[in-house]
């Protein structure tokens, strides 16, 4: 089973991850947000709606998506392309959105500070 994580991290971290990665040292599927409200403004209620519908389902087009999450078409085709646009769904060569994990985890964290 292949499981994108989602995550809130800062550049440091992110660069530490990359240079681990190209050592050889596995890191995992993810999408990396800067900030916890860059995740929240791009994974709003509809959009995860979208994201949970598309996790395993292989290829769907816009109106089946719809049909899918019962809302209307134009609706789910905005929330998708901004979905796409930033990266974390992609399109397929004849229009189908996809996203070719089977599990996606959402992870934030707050740590009081010291």
């Amino acid at each position: 089973m292949t499981t994108l994580t989602i995550d809130v991290s800062d550049i440091t971290a992110a660069k530490e991850r990359m240079r681990a990665a190209l050592t050889g040292k596995p890191q995992g599927c993810r999408f990396t947000f800067l900030s916890e409200e860059a995740l929240l403004a791009m994974l709003t209620p509809n959009r995860w709606r979208i994201v949970k519908e598309l996790t395993g389902a292989g290829p769907l087009g816009v109106r089946e998506l719809a049909r899918r999450v019962e809302r209307d078409v134009k609706g789910v085709h905005t929330d998708a392309q901004a979905l796409a646009k930033c990266g974390l769904i992609d399109r397929t060569e004849d229009g189908k959105l996809l996203l070719p994990y089977d599990a996606v985890r959402v992870r934030m964290e707050y740590r009081a500070a010291a």
